[in-house]
Parts: C-alpha cells; sequence; structure tokens
C-alpha cells in the first residue's frame, strides 16, 4: 500500500509554480550540459569519495571554468570529493574529472584522509588501564 500523496493547493487561476532550477554550477539532470562541464575525454585520477581537495589558492585564474571557479572557491578548507560533489550538484564522476584537469594545472591538491589504525598502541592500553587501576 502506498501512502497518499499531498497536492500543493493553488489559487484559481494560478499556474502552479514550477521548482527553480539552481542558477548556480549545478548540471541537474541536463547530460549535455554534464558533457559538456566534463569535456569529451573524461580522463579522471585516482581519487575517491573521501580524498579531501584543498585549493592552492582562492583566487581562481581567468581560465578558470565557472565550475572550477566555484570548486577553488569552496576547496578554501579541505573538503571531500563526496562534499564537492554535494554543494556543486554534480555527479561524481563530472566532478572526479574537473578535478582531475585542476591537478594537471596545480590548482589543487589531493590529499588521502587520515586512517585510523586497526589496533591502538598497546602500551597506551596499559597506561590506561594502570591509571585506571590507582583510582
Amino acid at each position: 500500500m502506498t501512502p497518499p500523496q499531498r497536492q500543493r493547493r493553488v489559487p484559481r487561476g494560478e499556474s502552479p509554480p514550477r521548482p527553480a532550477g539552481r542558477a548556480g554550477a549545478g548540471g541537474g539532470g541536463n547530460p549535455e550540459r554534464l558533457y559538456v562541464v566534463a569535456g569529451a575525454d573524461g580522463e579522471r585520477a585516482d581519487i575517491d569519495l573521501v580524498t579531501l581537495i584543498v585549493a592552492r589558492s582562492p583566487d581562481p585564474p581567468p581560465s578558470a571554468t565557472p565550475e572550477q571557479a566555484a570548486l577553488l572557491r569552496l576547496c578554501v578548507a579541505p573538503l571531500s570529493v563526496a562534499e564537492l560533489s554535494a554543494y556543486l550538484s554534480l555527479p561524481f564522476s563530472v566532478v572526479t574529472v574537473l578535478i582531475t584537469e585542476m591537478l594537471t594545472a596545480e590548482l589543487v591538491q589531493a590529499r588521502s584522509p587520515i586512517v585510523r589504525q586497526a589496533l591502538p598502541d598497546r602500551s597506551l592500553l596499559e597506561a590506561v588501564m594502570h591509571g585506571l587501576q590507582r583510582l
């Protein structure tokens, strides 16, 4: 059984409002737009969703596309590729192509995330255990 769907009420004589598209760098559902943003070759660096991207300079060069300029402004502080994809409303594959272009132009740096060790240090655990025993 499907839940009932709510319908938005509109005053008589007016047409229902259309959802406003984002005027930013997002490509939405337009595949041609995504092709233009990503380029024909679509080369990709070896990055994943948790790779951190940091801009070398917050000011975009004059030759930067609007998407690259937006990405540079966002990357003043380190952000993951997943966050960038969400903020720009672009698919992960398109963002990786943009980041690859920017890495080759040395506009951004890619950092791997900090990975915790699988097991904590034994000496640390012993120190905590001795401290708890003294209490």
